[in-house]
């Protein structure tokens, strides 16, 4: 059936206030570029005209300027899950303008399918691709589409010209059965494919097909720094050690990296690692590291969610398809977050930290406490059922006076039962088999940076001493650092008079 074109404004005209929308993609790729600029452009006219305009928006991870920002900036979001990153939508969350579910990724697309958010109004999909019976050739990132173009009462599909359809082929689309029918994800190793190369649709429910012509717009990640490569260098040490003392597989086990220049850090570190044998990677994210992995024939495959590469590495991509086709598999995030899986084929998971407290617990979304940085993102389903889970930060941040290594985090998203393995420049904490008052004493002796190590030592001594107890938190002093940061500007003046 022959689809009718759209512009940006007129697809934006269909969705009325209130709506929700489905968008396709995970982080930048795959995201929409087109009708959601035409939704930002409507809600100002109504607001000018002092008329309510929001919708709500789902979606598989971060996005781009095309969504967070522009719809941010427009006031134009009211409910937004189930990961954001971009500096507008986090303003508007702190501000209370947007209300906003942080979400395990593994769980926002089942959790739709349950009727847990209400209905699904508009899916909003880029495409390379779309035949006249429905099946969409998707673009560089999948999130949790299959889920709301599903769901969704009317889809818009933006076909990027951009994008090659030579991409057919490295898309793995499945969604799982809903209990209590649900069954076991067929996933034994990396690269076991259990789906479709495409999304099927039901072409009927095509309002219409916007035509964008934008690579994804994602930036090159800033050079290695220092502090980086120290970070990058003690947890390939560690996997090293691992690997010598047999607690690692001869064959070694797919890795799970987060993003950033920590995790670009790490990756580029496994490639100097001869010692490792060649790996593949189970994934929600491969970036710029991971492609000149694969080049040097030490990453020899990854299934991901996303490829989320700079503008320069995607052209790359394209221009070499044939090498890359058969190394990289993109499902949804509900497969490829999938606790299941992870568990099953072991996973090494490495991901980082906003801070960690002196027993274990890990702080990744909020700033302070209080102020959303990102959200949890995909790091909880990963740590909570990873074969070895890692957990990396710069032992202090803001030229020192900020330690990221405190008495008590200001927000828990892993708890000590679920981090294995805290590393910093300084160096790494195993805290595999300890007790809380072992795990504090490793932490603060191979993690904590020199300034913030003897207010630590007093921290835990004085706990030990008062109020003791298995975790001997002082909860008067159990937040002191950021007390003194609040107040002073400078974590190092805590007291714990």
């Amino acid at each position: 059936m022959a689809f009718d074109k759209l512009t940006p404004d007129e697809a934006a005209s269909i969705i009325e206030n209130g709506a929700t929308l489905g968008l396709s993609g995970f982080t930048a790729p795959g995201t929409p570029k087109g009708i959601t600029e035409g939704v930002a452009a409507k809600a100002k006219k109504e607001h000018d005209a002092g008329r309510e305009y929001k919708v709500n928006i789902f979606t598989g991870a971060s996005t781009n300027r095309h969504v967070d920002t522009i719809l941010s900036e427009y006031n134009a979001i009211n409910m937004r899950a189930p990961y954001q990153n971009l500096p507008g939508s986090r303003a508007r969350i702190n501000s209370h303008d947007i209300h906003y579910n942080d979400r395990h990724l593994s769980e926002m697309s089942q959790e739709t399918r349950y009727g847990f958010y209400g209905d699904i109004d508009f899916a909003i999909i880029e495409a390379a691709d779309i035949t006249d019976d429905g099946k969409i050739l998707l673009g560089c990132g999948v999130g949790n589409i299959p889920t709301y173009a599903k769901m969704a009462k009317k889809i818009f599909v933006e076909i990027n010209h951009k994008l090659p359809k030579s991409l057919m082929g490295m898309h793995d689309i499945a969604l799982p059965l809903d209990p209590p029918y649900r069954r076991e994800i067929p996933i034994y190793h990396a690269n076991d494919r259990i789906g479709t190369p495409y999304l099927q649709v039901d072409p009927a429910k095509i309002v219409g097909i916007i035509d964008t012509d934008e690579y994804d717009g994602v930036k090159s990640f800033t050079a290695v720094d220092e502090t980086s490569t120290k970070i990058g260098n003690n947890v390939v040490s560690f996997l090293l050690q691992e690997y010598r003392a047999g607690r690692l597989p001869k064959e070694f086990l797919p890795l799970q990296s987060g993003v950033g220049n920590v995790a670009n850090a790490v990756l580029y570190g496994l490639a100097e690692a001869k010692e490792l044998p060649n790996f593949m990677m189970y994934t929600e994210v491969i970036q710029d590291a991971v492609l000149e992995l694969m080049k040097r024939g030490k990453c020899t495959f990854a299934s991901t969610c996303s490829m989320t590469f700079s503008d320069k590495t995607e052209e790359e991509l394209f221009s070499n398809l044939d090498f890359f086709h058969d190394k990289i598999l993109m499902r949804p995030a509900e497969i490829s977050n999938n606790p299941e899986v992870i568990r099953r084929i072991g996973v090494i998971a490495m991901n980082t930290a906003l801070e960690a407290d002196i027993f274990g617990g890990v702080n990744s979304s909020h700033v302070l406490g209080t102020k959303m940085m990102n959200g949890i993102g995909g790091s909880g389903d990963f740590t909570r059922n990873a074969y070895l889970s890692i957990f990396s930060c710069p032992s202090v941040t803001k030229g020192g006076v900020i330690s990221n290594i405190v008495p008590m985090v200001t927000h828990t998203d892993s708890s000590e039962h679920s981090v294995d393995v805290i590393v910093t420049d300084q160096g790494i904490a195993d805290l595999r088999g300890l007790d809380p008052v072992q795990r504090a004493e490793r932490i603060i002796e191979n993690c904590a940076h020199p300034d913030y190590k003897p207010l630590l030592r007093d921290y835990l001594k004085m706990g030990i001493n008062g109020v003791g107890g298995q975790t001997p938190h002082t909860l008067r002093h159990a937040f002191a650092f950021h007390n003194a940061f609040n107040e002073t500007g400078d974590m190092r003046n805590a007291n714990f008079s």
